[in-house]
């Protein structure tokens, strides 16, 4: 590999590596940050000057292995690896609490002198948000350099002017610009493929050893065939980074160079070698549930169907959501919170179905676009709120407020008083949310809008709600419902240690979940440690599941892309399927999906579940081709059976 060009002496980056030092470099995927790490390295050697760096992307690291980050030091022509954090995961914003945790590590280990930080291609949405604070600190960042196009706003502004660091706006280089992901999986591939080159096989014993990540069950062995995995020391370090070769019993045999040291735990997580021999995130494993846990799920379809049909439910850890209509009916999903008397609505179709002391507990509802067919049931929810109620907040797209507001006008509120209905409406222009306070029987009165990056509707302790908008011959929005991680006790691994279950256990929980991994929890009859050695023992952190409902939308390729981004690894897609293949040309015409299309959006979005919806009235008398079609495409589809109310 020829040595790179050297930067310009007057460079801006080199003259905050001469002032601070520690350099923390952002910037979206493809604006170059690896190359202007590399040259700015270069400029620093010819100069006698040692410069070291900090990689942080596990998907695609300047040097190391794909999976993993790396502090390393420039010499000669290139970076050379002075330790290593295995990650097993090629996604920064999954795991980012993991990967700041694995960063603190490796920069503690950083001598004096200039170090930059090359931060992941992440710049939108709460976890890019969090994981600029998070790196400037692990890093003990001094500077900021932000890697911004000619002509383009800023990504993260109010996060980069709440470091308080003193930075600069780079231009990226003329030939800079992003691979593409197909160019992206072949170098990792290839640079993983090297790594493991001459490795040879290694044999552990899981009894003993601590196994930490998100691991897939010892009862699936095949689920572990091909997944990264992390050698570690009994302080955590990494000792190798290797691929599973078999899990038989309690024995792993792994693809890795020799450790160092004895071998105490392993770490795994999502990477994994796919059947086609590139290196990618593997699917979230699902154990076989049995049929009496989910009988909505797997009960055969009867032979016909009335009304709005089968009315599947699917339940999550933290929510349960019912088409209320069933899939023939209007659209109307209703979400329960679990532990919590408060429910979520997307789409409001007909509410027929529906007791008036839902409405008191619904908080938010989420509404696709006007059709009537999809807002239909407002008047319900108009009557039901007549009360001392707070605002319900309603979300959709442009012209939203409008709609609410004509449905309103159209009664008489002369005799309600201060008890009139309340509700606040938002729409999703861009990356803002335009928001309304509307009264019944008073003007509408506009709110201060708000930033809604990466279509952020909603956030709160425990879950999220975004959208992206579709296009149906008017505007869409899908919706995705994303609970936060979660963190669960190992029960045996605390009985090992003697330790009883207490408000300590939840502080620990809270202070991961907050990315506070340094904060000191005081475990019974033992000293502080840090919350971060702990969890490594007694949590077991695992990502919520998200749900994601979308309905109403063309099958176009900008609509494919769009959804399949927002439902990429979701645990269930709610998606439309009115038509069949052989009723293409009706479906291009009313901007449907046909079953087909369905099907294919579900698994290109790597889906858990697949629960189609919104199907034509004309196969009221048989959907099975429905099903069948989908199935096609989708095989894992499970047929929902009609519940008989």
């Amino acid at each position: 590999m020829p040595e790179p060009s050297p930067l310009p002496a007057d460079h801006p980056l080199l003259a905050l590596l001469r002032r601070h030092q520690r350099v923390l470099l952002a910037g979206a995927p493809g604006t170059g940050k690896t190359t202007l790490a590399a040259a700015a390295a270069t400029a620093l050697a010819r100069r006698g000057v040692v410069c070291r760096c900090l990689t942080a992307d596990p998907g695609l690291p300047g040097f190391g292995p794909p999976g993993a980050v790396a502090l390393g030091v420039w010499r000669g022509a290139g970076w050379h690896p002075e330790r290593l954090a295995a990650l097993c995961s090629l996604d920064a914003a999954r795991f980012r609490l993991p990967l700041v945790d694995a960063l603190r590590r490796l920069a503690s280990h950083c001598p004096p002198g200039p170090l930059l930080i090359d931060a992941p291609g992440v710049v939108r949405g709460a976890a890019a948000a969090e994981l600029l604070l998070a790196l400037a600190g692990v890093g003990d960042a001094r500077a900021l350099a932000l890697l911004v196009p000619a002509g383009s706003a800023a990504p993260l502004e109010d996060e980069c002017r709440a470091l308080g660091l003193p930075g600069h706006h780079i231009a990226p280089a003329a030939e800079a610009r992003h691979p593409g992901k197909l160019a992206r999986k072949q170098r990792r591939s290839a640079a993983w493929q090297a790594w493991l080159d001459g490795a040879g096989e290694q044999a552990l014993t899981l009894d003993g050893l601590a196994v930490l990540g998100t691991p897939p069950p010892r009862s699936a062995p095949p689920a572990w065939r091909d997944r990264q995995v992390g050698l570690l020391d009994a302080r955590g370090e990494t000792l190798a980074l290797g691929e599973v070769l078999e899990l038989t019993a309690d024995r792993l045999r792994v693809r890795a160079a020799a450790p160092s040291s004895a071998v105490a735990a392993v770490v795994i997580r999502d990477a994994h070698r796919a059947p086609d021999g590139t290196l990618a995130t593997a699917p979230r494993h699902r154990q076989a549930q049995p049929s009496a846990a989910l009988p909505e799920l797997t009960r055969a379809l009867p032979p016909a169907t009335v009304g709005g049909g089968p009315r599947p439910v699917v339940r999550l850890e933290r929510a349960v959501a019912t088409l209320v209509n069933g899939v023939f009916g209007d659209p109307l999903l209703h979400l329960r919170l679990r532990h919590q008397r408060r429910s979520l609505l997307f789409d409001l179709g007909d509410a027929g179905r529906l007791p008036a002391r839902l409405a008191h507990q619904l908080s938010d509802v989420f509404i696709s676009h006007a059709h009537f067919d999809h807002i239909g049931g407002f008047p319900w929810l108009l009557r039901s709120r007549i009360g001392a109620y707070p605002p319900c907040r309603l979300y959709g797209p442009p012209g939203l407020a409008g709609h609410v507001q004509g449905l309103i006008s159209g009664v008489l509120w002369d005799r309600v008083g201060d008890k009139a209905p309340r509700f606040e409406v938002a729409e999703l222009h861009g990356e803002w949310l335009r928001r309304h306070a509307l009264v019944a029987g008073r003007a509408p009165e506009a709110l201060p809008s708000r930033p809604a990056r990466a279509g952020l509707l909603l956030a709160e302790p425990g879950f999220c709600v975004r959208a992206t908008r579709l296009d149906h011959g008017t505007p869409v929005l899908a919706f995705a419902f994303e609970p936060h991680a979660e963190a669960r006790v190992r029960k045996a691994r605390l009985a090992a240690r003697g330790w009883p279950p207490g408000p300590w256990l939840g502080e620990l929980k809270r202070r991961m979940l907050a990315g506070q991994a340094d904060a000191p929890i005081q475990p019974p009859g033992g000293t502080p440690l840090p919350a971060a050695s702990l969890a490594a023992e007694l949590l077991e952190m695992r990502p919520g599941q998200r749900l994601v409902y979308a309905t109403d939308l063309g099958d176009t390729p900008d609509n494919r892309r769009r959804l399949q981004a927002l439902a990429k690894g979701a645990d269930t897609l709610v998606c439309e399927s009115p038509f069949l293949e052989a009723e293409a040309d009706q479906a291009r015409r009313t901007g449907h999906l046909t079953a087909r299309a369905c099907g294919e959006i579900a698994t290109a979005a790597g889906v858990a579940r697949l629960v189609p919806f919104h199907f034509s009235r004309r196969h009221a008398g048989d959907p099975r081709p429905l099903y069948d079609e989908i199935r096609s495409r989708y095989p894992a589809l499970a047929i929902p059976a009609d519940d008989g109310q």
